[in-house]
């Protein structure tokens, strides 16, 4: 059996695992219910030895299922794991005066949008975006910078924003599944194809700034 340091905590942790009143547990172990009350009020309080000895008798001499139910009660909390927000990479990808773009199928209708792709937990935004481009188009493509990130007002997932250039290859559709088409725009017609409330303000400023 533990050794237990008594406190006020763990006293009254027999108590619930005794499933005893103040009163019945201040009977159980012959003092007062006072007591009882002042160890709920002071959980960090660590009792006199005499207290000490009349909470190990009184564990001891307690049922197994007492004893099992105290052991649960003493183990720490299990820490709390915070769900990592679903993250979506996204290129801006720059060729001279173009803007590459994918148009998605969904929800009965075609979307064009820039190349994106899902970022595992751990993952580098930057590289799934570059890793992504090439795999949604065949463009190969290297991050200029990180333009910023917010929750994209139609998916609702955190959109981390890269402005790229272009290194090599010719735009094709190579997930078909997803996308109907992929083609390079011209930026100053950009919001032709995406709605301009739909566009995260800091690319309009990058594309304004790279003209």
């Amino acid at each position: 059996m533990d050794v237990v340091t008594w406190t006020g905590r763990t006293a009254c942790l027999l108590q619930q695992a005794m499933r005893m009143t103040n009163e019945q547990f201040a009977e159980r172990l012959g003092i007062s219910e006072r007591t009882i009350s002042r160890w709920h009020a002071q959980p960090d309080m660590i009792h006199r030895s005499e207290v000490q000895q009349i909470l190990d008798t009184a564990h001891e001499q307690a049922e197994e299922a007492v004893q099992r139910r105290f052991a649960l009660l003493l183990r720490p909390p299990a820490p709390v794991v915070k769900a990592q927000a679903l993250r979506v990479a996204i290129a801006v990808v720059l060729r001279g005066d173009d803007v590459l773009l994918v148009c998605r199928r969904g929800d009965g209708e075609l979307r064009w949008q820039f190349p994106a792709g899902m970022v595992k937990p751990g993952g580098d935004p930057a590289t799934v975006a570059v890793q992504e481009t090439h795999g949604e188009t065949g463009v190969h493509c290297a991050v200029r910078e990180q333009l910023g990130e917010r929750v994209h007002p139609v998916t609702g997932v955190v959109a981390v924003y890269h402005l790229a250039d272009h290194l090599a290859g010719e735009p094709a559709n190579l997930d078909p599944l997803e996308n109907v088409d992929v083609a390079w725009v011209p930026r100053i017609a950009l919001t032709r194809f995406i709605p301009p409330d739909q566009i995260y303000p800091p690319i309009l400023t990058a594309l304004e700034a790279t003209a």
